[in-house]
C-alpha cells in the first residue's frame, strides 16, 4: 500500500482537530482547497467525522487523528533531531 495524495489529504485534515476536548470540532469552508474539502468528504464516508465538511470526531474518528497526530509528532521529531 502507498500513501496516495487523497489518503495524504485526509491525514491532514486528521492531523487539524483539536484532542484536548471532545467539545472542539473542525469546519472546513467551502473556500477551502479543493482537496481538503474532498479529503473532509471522505473521512465523514469512512465515518471517521459526523459531518461531511467536519463536525466532530467519531470514536474511529479520534483513534484515527491520535494515531495520525502520533505519526506525525514521531516524524517531526526524527528529522530535528538528525538535522541538529
Amino acid at each position: 500500500m502507498s500513501y496516495t495524495p487523497e489518503l495524504v489529504a485526509e491525514l491532514e485534515i486528521l492531523a487539524l482537530f483539536p484532542l484536548d476536548s471532545t467539545q472542539e470540532g473542525l469546519k472546513v469552508h467551502q473556500t477551502a482547497a479543493p482537496s481538503a474539502i474532498a479529503a473532509a468528504k471522505r473521512l465523514f464516508d469512512k465515518k471517521l467525522i459526523d459531518q461531511p465538511d467536519g463536525g466532530y470526531l467519531t470514536s474511529l474518528g479520534r483513534d484515527a487523528a491520535e494515531q495520525a497526530q502520533t505519526l506525525l509528532t514521531i516524524l517531526t521529531t526524527a528529522t530535528n533531531k538528525e538535522a541538529a
